[in-house]
């Protein structure tokens, strides 16, 4: 919700009471009250304790009736597919705020990295890495009786 303007209405946002969420759903009242207390979909309460339905939870009620009815889904495995569904769109969220987390880390280092870079000594000469050459070394091991060498 906007806090500019407490009385926007949005997907979440409780309206409908139960006789409409039924005929919206095309569901009976007291298959939402069921529902309600199998907690497939727990509307919001008002403060006399009557239920109060959002437009997220008319379509999570259609979906009840159509894996029930066409897929042939009993209530509890509606249940347990609605817990996983939720399951994985709070992974997902908390996946969309670790990438941030990370892409902040990320831009943070770069410019950690891009100062070092600035406060080089533009007197050093970088080292170059020599990989062929065609010189070559001969070592021998220092042998007994030869002096001077060591």
């Amino acid at each position: 919700m906007n806090p500019g303007n407490p009385y926007e209405l949005t997907e979440e946002t409780p309206v409908y009471v139960i006789s409409v969420a039924a005929q919206l759903s095309g569901l009976h009242p007291q298959t939402l009250r069921q529902y309600d207390r199998l907690g497939l979909v727990c509307p919001d309460r008002t403060a006399g304790r009557g239920r109060r339905y959002s437009a997220r939870d008319i379509q999570l009620l259609r979906e009840v009736q159509r894996l029930s009815q066409e897929e042939g889904i009993n209530l509890a495995g509606i249940k347990r597919i609605i817990e996983l569904e939720n399951q994985v769109a709070a992974l997902r969220s908390r996946l969309a705020e670790m990438q941030q987390a990370l892409e902040g880390a990320a831009a943070a280092m770069r410019q950690r990295e891009a100062a070092v870079h600035a406060s080089y000594r533009r007197d050093l000469v970088p080292y170059q890495d020599v990989r062929q050459t065609s010189a070559l070394v001969v070592w021998r091991p220092d042998r007994p009786g030869r002096p001077g060498r060591r």
